[in-house]
């Protein structure tokens, strides 16, 4: 199948006092369309920095991300701009990655209007469809963020990322923040939106069991390069990469008998 997100040979690096960090170290990965591509690296491996470059948001020192076959490195801002609403983030802080002083509804109907898309009142009727669609009532548009829990401000950004109907979502660590039993319905929802849009997901995570029935496959980055690729089961019943096989070890089996360090025997049994 031809790859809807293609990345080649991915270079970035970028300045500090302490000298250059070179966080992407040619990184090449594929995510087809209607895959979920989970990307699983320990904190500071350049997972978020690959997004960003991919996203628009960092310029990569050398490389190529295509969308559809286009090459969108060297693009001026102009370019870039109409392939935007096909590729959308959901941020891993539900909180700091809205507008405190914006309502909901602006919130959600920013990215139509900032598009031009429809008329406004027909970015109203849009913002409240994206609102049941993803399990708010529409009449809380009115209310602000910090009136939401936290799986609701979350339910509020995939949202507005879905208001352009984007192909591919980025999910740069979407639940990482959120309480276990909240994590399970954001999960769910993606799967949902998944199934019934079509969309292709760049899943970014540090959290090895929560992909396991989630990914269709897996991408383990380490110091800015991937390491081992492959089918989800594969990965965890057969890791090939030390760093992977220390990341399955190190998952805490919920059996007191089971000594630490069985994670990769509880996956193969």
């Amino acid at each position: 199948m031809t790859a809807l997100l293609s990345v080649r040979d991915l270079h970035c690096s970028f300045e500090t006092t302490r000298g250059t960090v070179h966080a992407v170290r040619g990184v090449s990965l594929d995510l087809a369309p209607g895959e979920t591509l989970a990307l699983v690296g320990e904190s500071g491996c350049g997972k978020t920095t690959l997004a960003r470059c991919i996203l628009g948001l960092q310029k990569p020192d050398s490389g190529e991300i295509r969308l559809g076959g286009d090459n969108l490195v060297g693009l001026s801002r102009r370019e870039a701009r109409r392939y935007r609403p096909r590729m959308q983030c959901v941020f891993q802080d539900p909180f700091s990655s809205l507008n405190p002083r914006r309502r909901v509804e602006d919130l959600i109907r920013e990215p139509l209007d900032v598009q031009g898309i429809g008329t406004p009142a027909e970015r109203r009727r849009k913002t409240s469809e994206l609102m049941e669609r993803v399990g708010l009532r529409p009449d809380w548009g009115r209310r602000f963020p910090h009136e939401f829990s936290g799986g609701q401000r979350q339910r509020i950004g995939i949202a507005r990322a879905l208001s352009l109907r984007p192909s591919v979502l980025i999910c740069d660590e979407p639940v990482s923040a959120l309480d276990v039993s909240v994590q399970a319905q954001i999960i769910n929802l993606l799967w949902e939106l998944q199934r019934d849009m079509g969309l292709s997901y760049l899943f970014i995570t540090h959290d090895l069991m929560l992909v396991e029935n989630f990914a269709d496959r897996v991408a383990m980055m380490y110091q800015g390069r991937i390491v081992e690729e492959g089918p989800a089961q594969e990965i965890w019943r057969n890791p090939q990469h030390a760093f992977t096989q220390s990341l399955i070890d190190a998952i805490p089996i919920p059996d007191p008998n089971v000594p630490m360090g069985s994670g990769r025997a509880a996956f193969s049994a």
